[in-house]
């Protein structure tokens, strides 16, 4: 299903940054996109067992409680030496109040106390699944759902104070800056939710 320059569209989320990005990305398609924060949606519980499934809960609640297409983003880091955690537990890695530097000093903590000092057993990945849902009234009935992810290492001590969540530790494979130190623009061309939005851009966009 294609969605048309001008249609309105909940960008289920209410992390700013995630925000920030998610309409980095679709501003150059005309879409009408306001964020699930600004209409006061409240936030369902996330009780998926996958980053898939947490971004579909997200963007049918979005999508019924505001009576328009709701696009939901789940994404985390998934570190190779850690079994795959934080996963899809990468925000409450921060605890209560979603504190990144918390979590990236649990990961880093955790991987020293397996041996993990160097950086080519520091692998990881960042994963982002992107759900497009439609009200419940809509032609389109079941949900899509997009998923890209970007290969690299963590690195200590952080470095960079752009992006958000754990960019300040992770550089991509074939990059020598992490995600918090590099421009932007670059980031949006490589990064797993740039990837998860080629897909949804091939299938959805005009």
């Amino acid at each position: 299903m294609k969605l048309q320059s001008g249609q309105k569209l909940v960008v289920a989320s209410h992390n700013k940054g995630k925000v920030r990005e998610i309409n980095e990305l679709i501003n150059p398609y005309g879409l009408n996109a306001i964020s699930a924060g600004e209409l006061g949606l409240p936030e369902p519980i996330e009780d998926g067992d996958s980053f898939a499934a947490n971004a579909i809960i997200k963007a049918v609640a979005a999508a019924n409680a505001a009576g328009i297409p709701a696009l939901a983003d789940d994404s985390g880091l998934e570190v190779h030496g850690l079994d795959g955690a934080p996963g899809i537990y990468s925000a409450r890695w921060g605890g209560e109040k979603g504190d990144f530097n918390l979590a990236m000093n649990r990961v880093n903590d955790e991987l020293l106390a397996k041996g993990f000092n160097d950086e080519r057993q520091r692998t990881a990945n960042f994963t982002c699944a992107l759900a497009l849902a439609f009200p419940q009234d809509a032609d389109q009935k079941e949900p899509l759902v997009f998923e890209g992810k970007v290969f690299g290492s963590l690195v200590w001590p952080l470095r960079g104070e752009h992006g958000f969540g754990y960019d300040p530790m992770f550089v991509a494979k074939g990059e020598i800056l992490t995600f918090g130190e590099m421009d932007q623009t670059r980031k949006h061309e490589m990064s797993h939710r740039a990837n998860a939005f080629a897909l949804f851009k091939k299938a959805c966009l005009v």
